[in-house]
């Protein structure tokens, strides 16, 4: 349900005062229109009452949206999800167990963090984290409103908030997950601005060639003379099967399979020598 967020005048024209005769808007006195709803069953006349209640107490759901302005979210949103904790807070009240004020407040305020927690991380942060970086963000303006603007440390963060340093730093972690960066975003504002992306590196298709050189190195040392002439022949100066064939003395068929049992060979041990090598890795971690 979309619910009208604007303030309208409730027709209830009593409202408790507070000192000094000023009237409280936000907190109408609608105890007859909760007994009443509360005695109605299911029909037009109900939904009319609660209706007329949601409009009253708007005005006081506005006021707890404006507490979460300036945080990521526009406040006209923000009074939509205040406005839909308000009419949660309307369906639930018990009018027997006390002001309706004391307990639609906390039901508001807590409809409105759940849409932070919820929908407003650009990044899945769990639950946990996303608790201590509130922790560490509250403890973080503490400290620096009594310490005279200075950043507090980690350590000072920790003391304060009776967390560990490492949950500390992944609360501090978690303050810049909240939003994302763009890749566009422009990192420097002079005559050579360059963008995010300009900065990330692209993968090397270089580095492979180098591993497999380095790979087969060794089983192309233990190959004999004339099989690595003609691999070198072959892959290197790039001559075709005949061409060795005729500068060797032998058939191209020969040639070919040469080539496919050296290369084959040297893959093999190029392989098992990678295979020791983790082999040697997980016995030095287990022991």
């Amino acid at each position: 349900m979309l619910v009208e967020t604007s303030a309208h005048g409730s027709d209830n024209s009593v409202r408790p005062r507070v000192a000094g005769g000023r009237v409280h808007d936000d907190a109408p006195d609608t105890a007859n229109d909760f007994a009443r709803l509360a005695a109605l069953p299911d029909g037009p006349e109900r939904e009319a009452i609660r209706d007329e209640l949601t409009r009253s107490w708007l005005p006081m759901a506005h006021r707890i949206a404006g507490r979460f302005r300036n945080r990521g979210e526009s406040l006209e949103d923000l009074r939509q999800v205040a406005a839909l904790g308000l009419v949660k807070a309307i369906d639930r009240y018990e009018p027997g167990r006390g002001a309706f004020e004391s307990y639609a407040v906390p039901t508001i305020t807590g409809e409105i963090k759940r849409h932070f927690r919820d929908r407003m991380w650009a990044l899945r942060v769990p639950r946990r984290v996303q608790d201590l970086r509130n922790k560490v963000r509250i403890a973080r303006r503490e400290l620096t409103q009594t310490s005279g603007g200075s950043t507090p440390s980690v350590a000072e963060l920790a003391a304060h908030t009776g967390l560990t340093e490492d949950e500390v730093n992944a609360g501090l972690e978690a303050l810049d997950s909240f939003s994302t960066l763009s890749l566009d975003a422009e990192m420097s504002a002079g005559d050579d601005g360059y963008s995010l992306a300009d900065t990330l590196g692209s993968c090397e298709e270089a580095y492979d060639v180098v591993i497999d050189r380095e790979a087969a190195k060794e089983g192309l040392r233990r190959l004999p003379e004339r099989e690595r002439t003609i691999l070198y022949m072959r892959f290197f100066e790039d001559m075709t099967q005949s061409r060795i064939a005729d500068e060797l003395g032998i058939s191209q068929m020969h040639v070919s399979r040469l080539i496919s049992r050296c290369c084959a060979r040297v893959r093999n041990e190029a392989l098992d020598h990678d295979a020791q090598q983790e082999h040697r890795g997980d016995d030095g971690r287990s022991g």
